[in-house]
């Protein structure tokens, strides 16, 4: 037995190191100066499944992982819409999340930014031969494709959607 642990704790540790993925790391820069620049360093979003399959929120989670950590760039999920600066809508809205969704965004605090997330929630994907479908009809200032989009591509999303605040900023 005691030959087994020695050969055991020779052998040290076997993993390879991780690539660095350098694309991923000029985004996350990128996100992190324009958070900081436009929002003082913090940015809220209210995500909110209006009726899909789950896998745009899916993803969403996998933001919040060690890997893209969004909280470190300055951008937090929260709760309550009362403290979003963002409403991140994903899926068709079905008739029984409508008046949700609404409530949702009636309480997100002026200025309010309503941003869709996946191709459902624009042209209603798979869903679009249900019965119980309204559609998003919230003003929706920006759009993030994909059946789901990738947690990369949520984030360049989310640098093209700030570009495009502080093109409004400096009319």
């Amino acid at each position: 037995m005691l030959r087994f642990w020695k050969e055991r704790f020779k052998t040290g540790i076997v993993t390879e190191n991780p690539e660095i993925d350098k694309e991923l790391e000029e985004i996350k820069k990128n996100l992190k100066d324009k958070v900081k620049k436009l929002f003082a360093g913090s940015l809220a979003i209210r995500m909110v499944d209006s009726g899909s399959c789950n896998a745009c929120e899916a993803e969403c989670n996998a933001l919040s992982n060690p890997y893209y950590d969004l909280e470190r760039l300055g951008i937090h999920f929260v709760a309550s819409p009362r403290h979003a600066d963002i409403l991140l809508v994903s899926g068709v809205m079905t008739a029984n999340m409508y008046h949700h969704v609404w409530d949702a965004y009636n309480q997100v605090p002026s200025p309010k930014w309503v941003i869709t997330l996946g191709d459902c929630a624009k042209d209603l994907g798979v869903f679009e031969k249900t019965y119980a479908i309204k559609g998003v009809d919230l003003p929706v200032d920006y759009h993030i494709p994909g059946c789901p989009p990738t947690p990369k591509d949520i984030m360049q999303g989310l640098i093209e959607f700030l570009k495009k605040i502080e093109i409004n900023k400096e009319k």
